[in-house]
């Protein structure tokens, strides 16, 4: 039996040499080029069982290649790469008809998996779905870390599909910017897109802002009003904040669910309901669940696939991106754009963002109005998280802030900082952090047991030679029956 062929195209010669050692090693014969039209050939040859495909060649876009590929060659799968790492790369290639998608730069152990993956499953009529033109540069969502590929690569594949998502995150992450996109790429992209507040709206009309109501249904009804599910037919219905739904408004939406219909308040003529469910929380639902505040059916109900979207301290390598961005979106009247040099930079990447995209955002517009020097230094930031903090809006050191995310923001301000590079070595960081963390520790526990050992050493867990050893290494004092 013959080895499967890959057949790769990318136009740079060192991506080309190492995705063919790494296929020729695990098995696959390789015939790579730098052209489309060369790949073009081979498929029309009939030559290969996998196609991996860069996006920009030098004589055609990869991704016009596909709906081509797919219509002689069905059976042939296609995976697409590319360097441009945007939510419309993914899109595109998704709704083109690639098998996958995968951002450069790329783990060679994923392209196996992925190549292996292809082969290995059945072929499926596809239908390629016309990708509505916007321009790249008003995406809403940007960034090209790895955790927000992962992220264009989900909404990319549910595009595709009707299927209800649970969007998870902090406040100031972009969860209704992804259930947007979600709407403008997918299949009901032609209706409307209806968004609700749960937490903005009172317990007592929420039944008749989703379901709308009858005349005379109750005091102040004058007149039949239309409920956000019949706003929303034919398109997408985004709950926001569901965690702060009422329970018994939680049961009639759970029935709607199920059945796939509702009535009005005062009606009794059922209406199907015909939108995409899309549901979004900062809250953690599991733990309401246990309180006994949110369903656990309706949970399961709404979580068919579930989106954790990352706060910013996870993605600060996106920060520069999404710095510039809104300073260019905030240009003054004159067309003057801020510029933030690698000082300030370095700053905004060592704060820990509680208020998320949304404070970054509110930061860059604060900035373009209130200093007028094109170049922004680390002076200004400073002084603007500074004010931030002490108004006791958002910041860091907050009551509620946990010891992890304390750990956290001290080591992200470090490392951006610079440090480490000449007086601690990157090797010797963990050793070093660790011993931060248990000197103050130890002393503390030390402290609390009047400088009685055996008492700190239960209190931590330790066996007593074990601590008297730390106490040695990490030039702890003890002092005995202090106050």
């Amino acid at each position: 039996m013959s080895l499967p062929t890959i057949l790769v195209a990318d136009d740079d010669r060192s991506i080309r040499t190492v995705l063919s050692q790494a296929l020729g090693r695990a098995g696959y014969q390789v015939r790579a080029t730098a052209q489309a039209s060369t790949l073009w050939q081979w498929v029309e040859e009939g030559e290969g069982d996998l196609v991996i495909t860069d996006v920009v060649m030098p004589d055609e876009n990869g991704l016009d290649l596909i709906p081509r590929i797919r219509r002689i060659r069905p059976d042939l799968r296609v995976v697409v790469m590319s360097a441009q790492s945007t939510l419309m790369t993914a899109v595109k290639a998704t709704q083109r008809g690639a098998f996958e998608y995968l951002p450069k730069p790329f783990d060679l152990k994923e392209v196996l998996a992925v190549v292996a993956r292809a082969l290995a499953t059945p072929a499926m009529p596809v239908q390629p779905a016309v990708v509505p033109p916007r321009p790249e540069e008003q995406m809403s969502l940007i960034g090209r870390s790895v955790v927000m590929q992962d992220i264009y690569r989900i909404i990319a594949r549910l595009t595709t599909s009707d299927l209800t998502v649970m969007i998870t995150g902090e406040s100031g992450t972009g969860k209704e910017l992804v259930a947007r996109a979600l709407h403008d790429y997918g299949p009901r992209r032609a209706g409307p897109f209806v968004a609700i507040n749960m937490a903005a709206i009172p317990r007592n009309l929420i039944e008749s802002e989703l379901f709308g109501h009858e005349r005379g249904a109750f005091t102040g009804a004058t007149s039949r009003v239309a409920g956000r599910f019949e706003q929303a037919a034919g398109g997408t219905l985004f709950l926001d904040e569901i965690g702060d739904m009422p329970p018994e408004a939680q049961t009639r939406l759970l029935r709607v669910l199920q059945d796939g219909a509702f009535t009005t308040v005062g009606g009794t003529v059922p209406i199907r309901a015909n939108v995409r469910i899309i549901a979004a929380t900062h809250r953690d639902l599991r733990q309401a669940i246990r309180e006994g505040s949110f369903r656990e059916d309706l949970y399961y109900r709404l979580n068919v696939v579930p989106m954790r979207l990352p706060p910013l301290r996870e993605r600060v390598e996106d920060i520069p991106l999404l710095a510039r961005h809104f300073l260019n979106e905030n240009a003054d009247g004159a067309g003057n754009v801020r510029v933030l040099d690698e000082a300030a930079m370095a700053r905004l990447q060592a704060y820990r963002w509680p208020g998320n995209v949304r404070e970054l955002e509110n930061l860059m517009r604060r900035i373009t109005a209130l200093h007028p020097q094109e170049s922004i230094g680390a002076d200004i930031i400073d002084a603007e998280l500074a004010e931030v903090s002490s108004s006791g809006v958002s910041g860091e050191g907050s009551s509620t802030e946990t010891l992890a995310e304390a750990v956290e923001r001290h080591l992200r301000r470090f490392l951006a900082a610079g440090a480490g590079q000449d007086d601690m070595p990157m090797s010797d960081i963990y050793d070093k952090v660790i011993a931060e963390v248990e000197r103050p520790l130890i002393a503390m526990m030390l402290s609390a047991t009047r400088g009685n050992q055996i008492r700190a050493a239960a209190m931590l867990g330790l066996n007593r030679n074990t601590l008297r050893k730390k106490i040695r290494d990490l030039d702890i004092p003890v002092v005995r029956g202090g106050a």
